[in-house]
């Protein structure tokens, strides 16, 4: 008796395989086994950057805030210090924003920090 493979599921992981290899370049997209190595890696590192760009927004709005501090008389470490001891409970994504987009509303946050 021929062994039984399922040859459904097995084709159904392949198109899937092909399917995200779509795009890539060169034999990466249209042979199986160097697709799917190429899309092993590539959702490696989409695991790995989901976490870095967190990350790197938060390194990003700490040199905003920074700069709107500066612009203010303080800096980051020292403003961030004094909204802490005020209870002032707005995080860095909008600090930032606001030290960028309306500069001030930031002056006004400075001050009560201060």
């Amino acid at each position: 008796m021929p062994r039984a493979t399922n040859r459904v599921a097995s084709r159904k992981r392949r198109k899937a395989i092909m399917g995200m290899a779509k795009g890539y370049w060169g034999r990466r997209k249209n042979v199986y086994t160097v697709a799917k190595n190429a899309v092993e890696k590539a959702l490696q590192y989409q695991y790995r950057d989901r976490r870095a760009r967190k990350r790197q927004f938060r390194r990003l709005w700490i040199t905003r805030i920074n700069a709107g501090a500066r612009i203010n008389g303080t800096t980051y470490s020292q403003l961030m210090g004094s909204l802490r001891k005020a209870d002032v409970q707005l995080n860095r994504k909008v600090l930032a924003h606001l030290a960028m987009h309306d500069p001030d509303a930031f002056a006004a946050v400075v001050k009560k920090g201060a």
